[in-house]
């Protein structure tokens, strides 16, 4: 596990017609910020892992040195400096927009340990139905609040009596505007029930997180293969959004398991990043529906891989979604050259009492 001060950068921003070009020394990773845009702002839509927390310039904890350059606060007073530490060239990055070339110390999260788990109150403000027993849900947090997560992990929504019902989180950091979890109906599930029943917008939900170790390990020169067995999708989807963000330059193999055609649910997705040459998907049918007018793979999600890979020995393998398929996964991967330190999965465990499981 890579520790915070592995991860200390320093960022040069150098002016460039559409804005700042944004330089990671010595990684030399680079992005742009836009006009107007904020160096916070333009970190996490690039994918660059920063501190933050209230996003207002009050809590301090994007607090940051400016070591060459100059700033402005266009939107919001930097209330959490002091003049001492003004003077000294600190700088909150939630608030602070470059008004020319900058350099600036900072350190980026680079683990689950570096981020805190704390609870919030979230509304919800869409549902939208991907499929007859799958859901899309997004939350929002309160405004002075924002969440900070690593791309795979899942947050906890805690109901009245204390039960916990855990999902995945299927955006990337730097689209946190909203918290997007996909919940598949569960025969017998309480809170499912709920979800796909009786929920409205507006509606008000307590949740906790982030939670778990399930994330991209960026600093990793393997390819990556990704194995997503129906709405193990989720925390899939939000990884890979995440290293094209980061534009990761490994290759990124994405193979995605249903039972019929309508279970895969965002499939237009997956298919467009194909397209754009980004990922190479496959999809993979295990029971072909009458209807389906299927040429496509078929069987267990992970033969497929297996078909395919001969040789795992060089691969980190990402697999989220029912924990038969994880430990079937893991077993033949393994045999077959995976390394169990390159395995990283997230298994859905159900409970028709409780559903208390990821997705």
């Amino acid at each position: 596990m890579e520790n915070k001060a592995q991860c200390a950068a320093i960022i040069s921003y150098q002016g460039s017609l559409m804005g700042f070009k944004i330089v990671i020394s010595p990684a030399g990773r680079s992005f742009e910020a836009e006009e107007g845009e904020s160096i916070l702002d333009a970190a996490l839509r690039n994918g660059v892992s920063l501190a933050y927390g209230c996003r207002n310039a009050v809590c301090g904890a994007c607090k940051g040195k400016l070591l060459a350059g100059e700033v402005s606060y266009e939107d919001l007073e930097p209330v959490a400096l002091s003049e001492a530490e003004k003077r000294a060239g600190m700088v909150l990055f939630c608030g602070a927009e470059p008004r020319s070339d900058l350099t600036i110390a900072v350190d980026e999260v680079c683990s689950s340990n570096e981020i805190s788990i704390e609870q919030y109150p979230v509304r919800v403000v869409k549902l939208d139905k991907l499929a007859p027993d799958v859901m899309r849900v997004y939350l929002k947090l309160p405004d002075a609040s924002r969440m900070q997560f690593l791309a795979g992990q899942y947050i906890d929504i805690i109901l009245r009596d204390g039960r916990r019902r855990s999902f995945s989180l299927a955006n990337a950091p730097h689209d946190d505007g909203l918290l997007e979890l996909h919940i598949r109906y569960i025969d017998g599930g309480e809170f499912t029930d709920h979800v796909f029943g009786d929920m409205q917008e507006k509606e008000m939900l307590r949740i906790e997180g982030p939670l778990g170790g399930f994330y991209l390990r960026e600093t990793s020169p393997r390819p990556m293969i990704f194995v997503a067995g129906g709405t193990g999708f989720a925390p899939v989807k939000g990884i890979i959004e995440h290293a094209l963000a980061e534009k990761i330059d490994r290759p990124i193999h994405l193979y995605w398991g249903a039972r019929a055609e309508i279970d895969l649910y965002l499939n237009d997705m997956p298919k467009a990043w194909a397209d754009r040459g980004v990922v190479n998907y496959t999809p993979v049918l295990s029971e072909v529906a009458e209807g389906d007018q299927w040429s496509g793979r078929k069987g267990y999600v992970h033969q497929a891989v297996l078909d395919d890979f001969p040789d795992l020995s060089g691969y980190d393998v990402y697999a989220g979604g029912p924990p038969v398929m994880v430990s079937a996964a893991r077993r033949a991967f393994t045999a077959q050259g995976l390394s169990e330190e390159n395995f990283f999965y997230d298994a859905f465990e159900f409970s028709k009492d409780s559903a208390a499981s990821e997705n």
